[in-house]
């Protein structure tokens, strides 16, 4: 239940303010850390800005979403929702500049596919990715785990999809006036799919998303009976604070999807390019540096392996010389 959830434990803030801060945290953070390393290589604006930082990942948002749009077999649109909120989440806590969403990415949707349980192997998920295949599943295997542990092995996500069927159902069920709910679908769809690209579902719990999805499509339903569906059937209950606190929830939600600002494909283009220059080049896969720590990583996995095969060996040996009374 959403109710005693981590995500609404642990990943629901009041506000874009809040998000933003934690944003601006890690941005600095991030910069911090450079510059003591490099000791005057780098100057502070040979980095990206908070706002840059928000432009290159709403991009990847929207590659992540063709990818899940274009995915064979057929992807459930929640898993998308779930990717969606591993990324949101991931770079509340990590700069794009320590890790590039173009890396990241893949690695949500195919935790995200593990976790929904759209079941489908790594081989069919690497054969969606344009990329080399073995590089691509080098990629999401070696930060599947990094990415568990950044999200603090939260990973259930509750998102609007699946409570969106339930709507439907319920409109069909309990206002028979309203002839064809399933013309209301597309319009739903439409707002569901802008929200994914606003902090909404780190500010809202899934119903009062749905809430907003029912009152806001206006040019598709009757508004006599959108209104009363919406008052009598879902706003029934918890009195006029309960009401009046909905309201609000719904100007909030509605201001923030219709207020989504576009991005210019030349403004991001110009920001990948001082991207490539000022990320981390420990986390980027076509680095020399890069592949230096993963060969210490194996080297330090391979000494963990001797001396755990070594002590199994010795306690073996122990053993026997018990047995035999040496």
């Amino acid at each position: 239940m959403f109710s005693t959830s981590t995500q609404l434990k642990y990943w629901i803030f009041s506000g874009t303010t809040e998000i933003n801060q934690l944003r601006s945290e890690i941005n600095s953070k991030f910069i911090s850390g450079q510059l003591a390393q490099h000791m005057g290589d780098k100057k502070p604006d040979s980095f990206l800005t908070v706002e840059e930082e928000t432009k290159i990942r709403r991009h990847y948002e929207y590659v992540l979403k063709e990818f899940c749009t274009k995915f064979q077999p057929p992807m459930p649109r929640y898993v998308l929702g779930t990717a969606m909120a591993y990324v949101k989440r991931f770079y509340l806590r990590n700069s794009v500049m320590d890790f590039h969403p173009k890396d990241v990415i893949y690695t949500c949707v195919y935790l995200a596919c593990k976790v929904e349980e759209f079941n489908i192997s790594i081989v069919q998920f690497v054969s969606n990715i344009k990329n080399d295949a073995k590089t691509a599943t080098d990629l999401i295997l070696s930060q599947e785990l990094l990415m568990m542990h950044q999200l603090n092995y939260h990973l259930t996500v509750h998102n609007p999809y699946r409570p969106l069927e339930g709507l439907f159902i319920d409109i069909k069920t309990r206002c028979p006036e309203i002839s064809d709910p399933e013309s209301l679908r597309p319009a739903a769809d439409e707002f569901l799919d802008k929200s994914l690209h606003t902090d909404v579902c780190m500010i809202f719990a899934p119903s009062q998303i749905l809430r907003s999805i029912l009152i806001l499509i206006k040019p598709y339903m009757n508004g006599h009976h959108r209104t009363h569906y919406a008052a009598n059937k879902l706003l029934a209950t918890g009195g006029k604070e309960h009401l009046m606190k909905t309201i609000e929830h719904v100007k909030r939600i509605k201001y923030m999807v219709k207020n989504t600002e576009m991005l210019d494909r030349d403004e991001v283009k110009q920001i990948e390019n001082k991207l490539e220059l000022c990320r981390n080049q420990e986390n980027n896969p076509n680095s020399e540096k890069y592949r230096q720590k993963q060969e210490e990583l194996l080297e330090e996995e391979e000494d963990r392996r001797l001396k755990k095969c070594s002590k199994m060996a010795e306690e073996e040996l122990n053993a026997r010389r018990q047995l035999i009374g040496l």
